[in-house]
């Protein structure tokens, strides 16, 4: 039986996901820094499509895929809703539904590795 690549799809984005949470948690800590910049990451659409995955037939009957594998996810400048005399950019409202988000995308990862890891144990048990 070869690999089964959707746990490593979720792991990447797991760790996408946590990447992402401590950029907004960065900026929540420096709300109040003058001239600090928020930064956010590259949405996981764009570094899953920019990722290298080959399908590859094993057997006329299947297809396998390569796993996703980028090492690094880069960061970029948040787009500020606004900048304050000091120069900071960070929008606390912004970042919490940053914070949002992320917890929803975790959530739907996890139920959905769960639900395959049922799927795949009651084909094994029979």
């Amino acid at each position: 039986m070869g690999q089964i690549h959707l746990f490593d799809l979720a792991s990447q984005q797991a760790r996408w996901l946590t990447v992402r949470q401590a950029a907004v948690a960065t900026n929540v800590a420096n709300a109040n820094t003058p001239g600090f910049t928020a930064g956010d990451v590259v949405p996981f659409e764009d570094v899953f499509n920019d990722s290298t995955i080959h399908m590859v037939a094993t057997n006329p009957g299947h297809i396998g895929v390569d796993p996703l594998g980028p090492d690094q996810i880069a960061t970029r400048d948040a787009a500020a809703w606004e900048t304050t005399h000091s120069g900071n950019s960070v929008s606390v409202e912004n970042e919490m539904m940053k914070a949002g988000e992320v917890n929803r995308s975790f959530s739907l990862n996890t139920s959905i590795v769960k639900a395959f890891n049922q799927m795949l144990m009651a084909s094994v048990k029979g």
